[in-house]
């Protein structure tokens, strides 16, 4: 074996593609890392969508990019690992072509299916039994919702696919879906380890329309023929299979046990906490989802983040220049506005898994200014992590500190400010820009037979939540969930 490995990591989500270089410590290798783009289709209303190809021409042109710049280095790289985003999927016919769009988590236009599927099934048994709630996020959804708005599509489908493992069999020929990928469906049973049937009878399709489970520790060797040529070095690396970028967040954050709480805030947000058990129950605010068959990973996660953000920035009348927005919000008094807001512009997930959620406002007047408007959904965001901060820390009492990434909080100091005071634990904001694409870096590194204790861990900022804000941040959660109540009740 290499004495000296590099490893690559692959790492997919919803706005870009990156791959980076790590060494054996889980450092980034300098100057080896590429990013490339990735635009979804967001028309009709509800849809988020890409081309399956595009995922798999971007991480190409990711890896011609790293491996024209590595020279010697490239013939180190002895393991890939490669992780996407959850909740999606893409359909393939016999010959591995996509017969429909890859269909994101974000879409919801199958959220009339999920609601009949809570009709039909005891919703709080299958969500202890598969960690999902029924919602337009999960496979049996939008299942259904496909073989009535594309039949033609469905039928010529034989197989349906997460982006890992499509990218997977485009790249090295290798096929099989991952404990993780697979956990995160709605359509696996977290505690049988496997396709769920009753579930699959939901959704209308048989386990041979999925692929096999495998887990992270089943690599193959090899490229496919299409690429063997292309990058050459590769070619005798071990592929790991995909996980979910949830799970990867935990292990590049060093979050990989109940002592530490994984918080990510980027385009959307979520917290989460990766545990080893083999029996445990499943709060209903709650998904859980694993990393591969030993680790389970438990959390919430918000349609809202970076984007509610970026709508701000683009519809109201704030200041241009990003710094002198900061430099108002640190000298805020929290909540001072009284403006209260459900920041659901994308949707709801967690915790109340409303598929027909949508964003509310209330408490606005004449005198209300586009930054109190900003400041009331970054707070309104900071809220809902304080809610499942809650639920969790009642599973996982011996939590200590939240690790937290993200480029919405690395982009705000203010925003961090107010997460720490909303969750009242210590919050260690990581330097580690990519802790996700670090996360798939520790499996590749697996491979080889690299522990993760080896592995150095995540340096950064500790804020430690200002104590004297708790009861605004407390009374601030109280209205909102009436606002929540009000609108959709519970």
């Amino acid at each position: 074996m290499n004495l000296d490995p590099l490893v690559l990591a692959i790492d997919v989500g919803t706005s870009s593609c990156r791959a980076i270089v790590f060494d054996a410590h889980g450092m980034a290798v300098p100057g080896l890392r590429h990013q490339v783009e990735i635009r979804m289709r967001t028309s009709p209303p509800g849809a988020s969508e890409c081309d399956a190809e595009a995922i798999v021409d971007a991480v190409a042109e990711c890896l011609d990019r790293i491996w024209s710049r590595s020279g010697k280095q490239s013939s180190r790289i002895a393991a890939v690992g490669t992780c996407t985003f959850w909740h999606s999927m893409v359909g393939i016919d016999g010959n591995g072509k996509p017969t429909t769009p890859l269909i994101t988590w974000a879409d919801t236009r199958s959220s009339g299916a999920a609601t009949q599927l809570a009709r039909e099934l005891d919703a709080g048994s299958v969500h202890a039994r598969t960690g999902c709630a029924l919602h337009s996020s999960y496979f049996p959804a939008r299942l259904r919702w496909l073989r009535e708005a594309m039949p033609e599509q469905f039928a010529r489908t034989r197989q349906w696919v997460s982006p890992g493992e499509y990218l997977r069999s485009r790249l090295t020929g290798a096929s099989g879906c991952s404990v993780s990928m697979a956990s995160a469906t709605g359509l696996f049973d977290q505690s049988r380890l496997a396709w769920a049937p009753e579930m699959l009878e939901a959704a209308g399709i048989g386990a041979e329309s999925l692929g096999s489970i495998v887990d992270i520790d089943q690599g193959t060797v090899g490229l496919a023929q299409e690429f063997s040529g292309r990058w050459p070095g590769l070619q005798k690396a071990l592929w790991a299979p995909a996980i979910g970028d949830g799970a990867a967040g935990n292990l590049g954050s060093g979050c990989e046990d109940g002592t530490r709480f994984a918080l990510n805030l980027g385009t959307s947000g979520a917290v989460r906490v990766l545990f080893r058990s083999d029996v445990f129950t499943i709060p209903p605010d709650l998904w859980c989802y694993r990393l591969d068959r030993h680790r389970p990973i438990m959390g919430a996660a918000f349609s809202d983040g970076g984007n509610l953000y970026a709508w701000m920035r683009s519809n109201l009348a704030l200041p241009a220049d990003d710094a002198e927005i900061e430099s108002s919000l640190a000298s805020r008094v929290p909540f001072a506005h009284r403006i209260d807001l459900l920041p659901f512009f994308a949707g709801e997930r967690s915790t109340g898994w409303r598929p027909d959620a949508k964003g509310a406002v209330h408490g606005l007047t004449l005198g209300a200014s586009p930054l109190d408007l900003l400041q009331a959904a970054m707070e309104a965001v900071a809220l809902r992590f304080s809610l499942a901060v809650q639920v969790l820390r009642r599973e996982f009492p011996a939590a200590k500190l939240v690790v937290a990434s993200g480029g919405a909080l690395s982009a705000s100091k203010a925003w961090a400010r107010m997460t720490a005071d909303a969750i009242q634990m210590p919050l260690l904001v990581t330097d580690e820009a990519e802790a996700s694409s670090r996360g798939a870096a520790v499996v590749a590194l697996s491979l080889l037979g690299i522990a993760s204790t080896e592995i150095a861990d995540p340096i950064g900022t500790m804020l430690e939540p200002d104590l004297r804000r708790a009861g605004l941040y407390h009374d601030a959660l109280l209205r909102q969930n009436s606002l929540y109540r009000k609108i959709y009740g519970g």
